[in-house]
Parts: structure tokens; sequence; C-alpha cells
């Protein structure tokens, strides 16, 4: 079965489900998934209920599909993600978001858990991307091209929409949260990256790091979804402060600031 085939199964398992198709689809990073248990007339589906779809095994990714409504609008969550550095190839890391498009989702918010490379950040900050360094070492489009999913040479200029951008601004301003912008760059992982490696960062213009979102970010726009990013600045990158890195500590800051998180997605989802 040809992969194009793999992504309509999956999304016609999903459409047998669900009563209406979101248009607005939510990809929640490590700790952050409690945004999908708050949907209502939710439909829940584990990944390895659903064909073809690959299952998460990191902790912090809970790993389940929820379809439901928030302020109105057809919302799909996904609590959890797979990475590159599991062992998968990008084609099965973005195998979700040509579902999500297949589905009919037209706006797309990605959310992560990432390193402060900035040393202006401080742990607890929600980060808007304005745009991104891919320092993966692969790209999901590498390949022959589908035309069905999109063009063979899709333009990057702006890979994370700029009224959407606004947008979260605007439901940061309502809730009195100041929203710092900033690049995010993305590594395979999963070691850490070493203080040497966040100078470097630093210099290229990287204000966060991590070890996703990009892949999916490269596959939404090429098949013509808008984007928008969010990164919780869960920890300061290696070398920024003088104490090592733990992902505990990522799941303590992303359990911190959970209100403020969801208060934030509910407002941005409210004003499309």
């Amino acid at each position: 079965m040809s992969y194009y085939d793999q992504v309509k199964e999956a999304a016609d398992a999903v459409k047998s489900r669900v009563r209406d198709a979101p248009q607005i689809a939510v990809i929640l990073g490590s700790g952050l998934g409690d945004f999908a248990s708050g949907l209502d007339e939710a439909v829940a589906m584990r990944y390895e209920e659903l064909p073809h779809w690959p299952a998460s095994r990191v902790v912090g990714h809970e790993g389940r599909l929820v379809v439901g409504t928030k302020r109105g609008k057809w919302i799909a969550a996904l609590a959890g993600r797979v990475h590159a550095y599991e062992g998968h190839d990008l084609q099965t890391v973005t195998f979700a978001v040509r579902v999500l498009g297949f589905l009919g989702v037209k706006t797309l918010i990605l959310t992560n858990a990432a390193g402060g490379v900035n040393t202006g950040f401080a742990a607890g900050a929600l980060m808007v991307i304005d745009d991104h360094i891919n320092l993966m070492g692969g790209n999901p489009l590498v390949g022959a091209n589908d035309d069905r999913f999109g063009p063979r040479f899709p333009d990057m200029t702006e890979v994370y929409t700029p009224r959407l951008r606004k947008i979260a601004d605007e439901a940061g301003r309502a809730i009195h949260f100041v929203l710092p912008h900033g690049v995010y760059v993305a590594l395979l992982g999963p070691s850490y990256e070493t203080p040497a490696e966040i100078r470097y960062l630093r210099t290229i213009g990287a204000d966060a790091v991590g070890m996703s979102t990009v892949p999916e970010a490269l596959v939404a726009r090429h098949m013509g979804l808008d984007v928008l990013g969010i990164s919780c600045i869960s920890n300061m990158a290696a070398g920024v402060l003088p104490k090592p890195l733990d992902h505990a500590e990522v799941m303590e800051t992303t359990r911190r600031v959970r209100g403020e998180f969801i208060a934030l997605l509910e407002g941005i989802i409210g004003r499309l």
C-alpha cells in the first residue's frame, strides 16, 4: 500500500468515528497534553487503534487523538507525537499531519517543550515561533513528490502564518501573559546539546532549541495549511545555568504553566 493510501485509510478511520470534521488541529508537546482532556463532545482514539498511525513511546506524550469542540469550533488535539530520535523516518514522524490535512484541517497549532537559548528567557515562558532553523539532518519532503499532497518545491518564506502570530499576541494580552517571539531550531536528539553547541546556535540566531515541530511545519505548509508554533521554554539550554539538564525538569515546568498554556490556546481558538 502506498504512503498516500495509508494516510487516506487512517483519515477515513477517524472520519468514521467523529460527528464533524475538524478545521483546527493542535499537536501537544511534552507534558502539554492536558488541553485534549478539556474538549467538549469529545471522541478519543489511541494511536494504536488507527491504521498505520505510529505509536508514541516518550514520557510526557500520551499517544491519543481527541476530536471535540472548544469555543464552538471542532478541534483535533494530538496528545503526543513521535520523534525521529525514536528511530522513525521523517515520513513516519509527519504521518499525523498528513492525516490532519486529509481530515480537512486548515489551521495547525504546533506546540513543544524547548530549551531556552536566548538568555533573556526564563523557564515557563511561552514563545511564539516566528521562524525556524532545521538542523535535524533531514527533510520529510525528500523523495518522489506526490502532487496530491502538494508541490515539489513549496515556498517557506512564511512557514508560521503572520496572521496567526498576531492572534496569539492578542490572546496573550487578554490573559496578561507576555509572549516573546523567536526562532526555534530543531536538532535530531535524543541527547541534549552541549554548551558549545548552544553557543553556536545562539550565534546563528536561535532563541529556543528542541527535537520536533520543524518536520511537521514543513509538511503542513506543503499541504497548504496555516501554521502557528508555540514553544514552552521548559528549561534553559546547556551552559546557560550551572546545572545539568533533566527531562523531569521539563515535565515539572510544563505542569506549572499548563493553566496559562490552556488559557492561551483557548483564546487563540476563540479568535480564529
